[in-house]
């Protein structure tokens, strides 16, 4: 039977991450059932918390100021009594986080140009009817789909996902890291989309997969932590994974994009920059100073790293090693070309 899976994140400082989109649309609202108009909208009612002050964003997004412990994670049965942990109990050897918030510089979002969050709340962005009709259903709505994760080399059958990805497994991984560069991929149509990050997943169990896509773990609690520079953003609590509240078993690092094949030819969207890693510096997306958590709670770089890419016509990948970048990878594409018709 296929198994879906909600992440639920627990944030302890104001940043609004904002998730790619899913790779679907649904009808507009208009031509909507009844019945789907109430589902939708309860789904709303229960998404969007109760607002300390409501920030508009330049980009049309909302920004709404939530009671940091009524942050929609509280929801999830398995937390119900717990208690927010606003650092984490352990940490990696060498691993620097930030010890004041006025000692630190904020991370700047284009949402923060009209306004900030009160102290006490954690900015989240306000999900609209069209987000949730662009899922396939209703009751797929905010759910991963364990087919369209990648699990090098085993990847059969991605529904229209393509990747181009680095990866490393065989051992117990306890986080992953890396310094990346940011693009904006052209995407052909709003039914596709185009991301780079790292995955961590545990693939003990192929009917019961566990992933996040960012973090490291408490080895006190097996909460997974996600940072951003020198700033704790949040954690998973360990309460809500099956397989991995103690390590990974598998990381990569790279990008994907959907290609729905209008009228029968491969997409146009762009991997990472629209480049392909042979171009290099200054015009491919990169990924360096990749590294793991080990089992003695060391940032290291990984015993080795392979390739695995879909379709290296449309977008490819390469490897390579550096005294000033360490571990890292070109990776990307254009997609459609006269090689990838």
């Amino acid at each position: 039977m296929e198994k879906l899976f909600f992440c639920f994140f627990l944030f302890s400082v104001p940043i609004i991450i904002k998730a790619s989109r899913d790779p679907f649309i649904g009808a507009p609202i208009s031509n909507a059932s009844s019945t789907q108009k109430l589902e939708v909208e309860k789904i709303l009612k229960n998404l969007n918390k109760l607002a300390v002050k409501s920030i508009q964003s330049p980009d049309g997004d909302i920004i709404d100021c939530v009671d940091v412990l009524k942050q929609p994670a509280f929801d999830h049965p398995k937390l119900k009594d717990h208690k927010i942990q606003m650092r984490p109990s352990s940490y990696p050897e060498g691993i620097i986080f930030e010890q004041s918030d006025e000692s630190s510089e904020s991370i700047p979002q284009l949402w923060q140009q009209n306004g900030t969050c009160p102290e006490g709340t954690v900015p989240i962005r306000r999900t609209r009817e069209e987000d949730i009709l662009r899922a396939s259903s209703l009751q797929r709505f905010g759910k991963k789909n364990p087919k369209n994760i990648p699990m090098a080399p085993q990847v059969v059958g991605n529904a229209g996902h393509e990747y181009a990805i680095a990866y490393t497994k065989g051992d117990r991984y306890y986080g992953a890291q890396a310094h990346m560069n940011a693009w904006k991929p052209n995407v052909q149509q709003r039914d596709e989309f185009s991301i780079s990050q790292l995955w961590v997943i545990n693939i003990d169990d192929s009917n019961n997969l566990n992933t996040i896509e960012a973090g490291w773990t408490d080895k006190l609690n097996g909460d997974w932590w996600m940072q951003y520079g020198d700033k704790v953003m949040g954690y998973w609590p360990s309460s809500i994974f099956t397989h991995l509240s103690g390590s990974a078993s598998l990381i990569e690092w790279g990008g994907e994009i959907t290609n729905s094949e209008s009228n029968g030819q491969h997409t146009r969207t762009q991997m990472g920059s629209g480049h392909f890693p042979s171009e290099g510096f200054g015009k491919a997306s990169y990924f360096n100073n990749i590294k793991i958590v080990n089992g003695n709670n060391q940032i290291v770089p990984p015993r080795y790293i392979d390739p695995y890419i879909d379709n290296s016509n449309c977008y490819s990948l390469q490897t390579g090693s550096s005294h000033n970048w360490g571990t890292f990878i070109y990776y990307g594409g254009p997609g459609r070309n006269p090689s990838c018709p």
